[in-house]
């Protein structure tokens, strides 16, 4: 496992990779890994020659109050699950190498940033969209691999790509979950024994609501009511928006049509703010 701190030592290695006729796969994360990271990595194994984890804790997309400097960090543990997922190595640089003090360029996606995740962390894309693009740039990929759990960034990412002409494919990798549902995320260890339980109701109102929609319901209010009273029976902190939005455009709608819904939700069980989605199958 080689570990690559400076920017010009990745560039260079990417370099010289692609001259030697090497595919290279990218897997952005901010570390502490967990089984939906790993994911991500067996999925870029598969579709690359050279497989580059990235660890960074990105400061541009943590608002004012954020956990940035709570948010877990264990960088041997993540070397190690790097390496038994199929990485070849690692890029970590500091703060100071990817946001020196002059730094004062940011990348961002208009209209789609501003709603849902957007509207409660008005510059999180805004730093999601500039450090990805950094990252893009430094280690070069043929392919690059998120995760379905952060839909709408994974969306900006895709629009991002496409729209500023970038040479490399987007794949979005399927969510992760726990036995009991919930979605992987490195934030679930913030979380109390109760409001770990809690916080499956996340997922089981995800199912009710595919269920009714396969099930024949199309009003968007009705199941909105359905998913809220699921929720409402775990006491959530707070609910910020459950949204029913279509996934080529990520637009929220007011009646559910084919071929497809994506349905997101935000909520707080204690300090702790969590998202899932599911992408569902309407039937016609």
């Amino acid at each position: 496992m080689e570990i690559i701190k400076s920017i010009a030592e990745m560039q260079k290695k990417s370099d010289s990779l692609r001259q030697q006729g090497k595919r290279i796969g990218v897997v952005p994360t901010m570390g502490y890994l967990h089984a939906g990271h790993t994911s991500l990595i067996a999925n870029a194994r598969d579709r690359a020659d050279v497989v580059v984890t990235t660890i960074f804790v990105n400061p541009a997309q943590f608002g004012p109050g954020e956990d940035f400097e709570r948010y877990p960090r264990d960088f041997e543990h993540d070397r190690s699950e790097a390496a038994n997922a199929g990485s070849d190595m690692i890029f970590s640089p500091d703060v100071r190498e990817m946001y020196p003090e002059s730094f004062g360029t940011y990348v961002e996606v208009e209209d789609v940033s501003k709603i849902l995740e957007g509207k409660f962390r008005p510059t999180h894309f805004r730093g999601v969209t500039t450090v990805v693009m950094k990252l893009l740039n430094i280690t070069k990929p043929h392919v690059g691999v998120f995760g379905q759990k952060d839909a709408q960034q994974a969306f900006l990412i895709q629009k991002m790509v496409q729209e500023l002409n970038l040479d490399l494919s987007v794949v979005v990798a399927p969510i992760v979950r726990e036995p009991d549902g919930l979605a992987m995320s490195s934030r679930n260890v913030y979380l109390s024994p109760s409001e770990r339980e809690r916080a499956t109701a996340l997922y089981r109102s995800l199912a009710l609501v595919e269920e009714l929609i396969r099930n024949g319901e199309r009003s968007v209010t009705t199941l909105r009511a359905a998913m809220e009273q699921r929720l409402a029976s775990a006491q959530p902190k707070q609910v910020d928006y459950i949204a029913f939005v279509r996934p080529d455009v990520f637009q929220e709608i007011e009646r559910i049509e084919p071929p497809s819904v994506l349905v997101a939700l935000a909520a707080r069980f204690g300090s702790t703010r969590l998202i899932d989605n599911v992408l569902i199958t309407v039937p016609s």
